[in-house]
């Protein structure tokens, strides 16, 4: 299955909640992944809280064109019951 982030919210510090067209969700805590020159300015929790899920890309993104592919989200979330 083709995994695609349905909808997502932002929780504290940079956790994120989201949940995958498969019913599967949980939180990520991204803090430690943000490092690079696309994900630096992410680093400013203001900005980091400035995402949308893209309706065609189907995951995160933020307005620098950042985005964090489901796959990795998937497999590092801690999931939720």
């Amino acid at each position: 299955m083709i995994l695609h982030i349905k909808e997502a919210r932002y929780v504290k510090d940079f956790i994120l909640w989201v949940r995958f067209n498969d019913g599967s969700q949980g939180e990520i805590d991204l803090r430690e992944y943000l490092t690079g020159e696309v994900f630096e300015p992410l680093n400013d929790e203001k900005y980091f809280k400035d995402f949308t899920v893209d309706e065609v890309m189907e995951t995160i993104v933020w307005s620098n064109g950042a985005d964090i592919a489901p796959e990795f989200l998937y497999e590092n979330m801690k999931v939720l019951a």
